[in-house]
């Protein structure tokens, strides 16, 4: 497998090292409780405990259940748990290592992904270190290794022809409704390892809003070739079915923000990272702004293919374990880790 590179670690050590000597992290406060005050949103609240409104995502993941029931708003009353920012992150550039081949579970992940997934970040991302807690903290643990590759079409026929067990991280259609989507017919899916919000980014000053769906309706939002579209059409919404929305793809995300700029569609929408991301490279911070409330809400999962003879028993151990991670204060310490590393990343030399 000469162009695969391979990160492989055995089960337990693997998780230990991603947080011991893989990262560090420097806290010198608690997460604190906060009551919503009037008019207050969540930008508000970061820029008073973060000094950074940008730095909104550590406050919504560290109350995703709450605030995605209520489409990313919060009012007068409503309690808030506001957790640390991570001031200081070290990593260990050089993961473990074990044998691939005979590690008893195989997962498969790209990278340049980030803050999600990536070799050169903090524990190789956000989600391959919730993987490895997961991995450590599930009933019955084994040995498994994390394989790379970074040519992302190349994941489905790997998993498909089990040269690896499970794969991550990957969005999830609405398999009730599109039951003849590739990923429905041939995959299973683990409970979420987080959800992404999907936001609108339109031109400084623009008079678009997005505060009912029927704000929407008439515009064109461009999307890069290859990028899910099933947010836009579910049976809630049918937007492109029933040509409400038109949906604009391009080549990239530069192409699609070239497109904005031109004037010929109204927003582009992304994910809020890597909208945040690209606009940044692109020199677009103050030309182009993300409207508040987000398009949609999408878990990030762990996928084995449906013809997988261990596949239940792989994904009742992963889900298991995931679970098990989420009632701790873990969760959110990884989390709350790389979301601020992301922010600061942004800020530099911006």
């Amino acid at each position: 497998m000469g162009h695969w590179t391979q990160m492989a670690a055995a089960g337990i050590v693997a998780a230990l090292g991603s947080l011991t000597g893989g990262a560090a992290l420097a806290q010198d406060c608690a997460p604190t409780a906060h009551r919503v005050g009037a008019g207050e949103t969540i930008f508000t609240i970061a820029e008073a405990r973060y000094g950074d409104p940008e730095k909104w995502t550590l406050i919504y993941y560290a109350n995703e259940v709450a605030l995605t029931a209520s489409v990313f708003q919060v009012k007068p009353g409503d309690m808030l748990i506001i957790p640390c920012e991570a001031t200081t992150v070290t990593a260990d550039a050089t993961p473990l290592q074990t044998d691939v081949e005979n590690a008893e579970l195989k997962l498969l992940t790209g990278s340049n992904y980030e803050p999600f997934t990536d070799l050169g970040w903090p524990g190789q991302g956000m989600l391959t270190e919730l993987v490895n807690a997961a991995m450590e903290t599930t009933p019955d643990p084994v040995t498994y290794s994390i394989t790379w590759e970074n040519d992302w079409g190349k994941h489905f026929p790997a998993l498909n022809d089990k040269t690896f067990d499970m794969g991550f991280p990957w969005y999830q259609p609405d398999c009730d409704s599109q039951r003849d989507s590739e990923r429905c017919v041939n995959y299973h899916f683990s409970d979420p390892l987080a959800e992404v919000l999907m936001l609108l980014f339109v031109k400084d000053g623009s008079d678009f809003t997005f505060e009912r769906d029927e704000d929407i309706f008439g515009k064109k939002i461009c999307r890069p070739d290859g990028f899910l579209s099933f947010d836009l059409d579910t049976p809630e919404r049918q937007w492109l079915t029933t040509g409400k929305v038109e949906l604009v793809r391009a080549d990239d995300e530069p192409a699609c923000f070239n497109k904005l700029l031109d004037g010929e569609v109204d927003a582009v929408s992304l994910n809020v990272f890597l909208g945040a991301q690209v606009t940044k490279e692109m020199g677009l911070q103050g030309q182009v702004v993300p409207l508040d409330r987000p398009v949609s809400s999408l878990g990030m999962h762990m996928i084995i293919s449906k013809r997988h003879w261990r596949g239940t028993t792989f994904l009742y151990r992963f889900n298991a374990g995931l679970a098990k991670l989420k009632e701790s204060d873990r969760y959110n310490e990884i989390v709350s880790k790389h979301l601020g590393v992301f922010w600061d990343r942004m800020q530099a030399d911006g």
